[in-house]
């Protein structure tokens, strides 16, 4: 009797409880992660503390995704954390993609 009770709960197999980097990186589009990665170049220990945080909120349902990267950034720099991208801007040219300095050279 206690072998067919046994055999009718199906195990559930254990969640691995994700990190809060990883956590966080689930709800990020876009730049998002691009910009996660250049604060933390710039604020490890912050940032570390920033995804504890948003993780945290995440679980609760308290913050619901997804963000964008500009939304990111623009939360960061609201608290203090002032960084700046790596910004390109890009011609498409004939199916070529050329940087600015291209173009203006390839057009003298």
């Amino acid at each position: 009797m206690l072998l067919s009770q046994e055999k009718s709960q199906p195990a559930q197999p254990a969640l691995a409880k994700l990190s809060s980097r990883e956590t966080v990186r689930r709800i990020l589009e876009g730049r998002g992660v691009e910009v996660l990665e250049t604060a933390r170049r710039y604020y490890p220990k912050e940032v570390g503390q920033i995804e504890d945080t948003l993780a945290g909120l995440l679980e609760s349902g308290r913050l619901k995704g997804p963000v964008s990267g500009e939304e990111l950034y623009s939360f960061l720099r609201r608290i203090g954390l002032v960084f700046s991208m790596d910004v390109k801007i890009r011609v498409k040219e004939h199916g070529e993609l050329k940087t600015l300095e291209e173009k203006f050279r390839d057009s003298h």
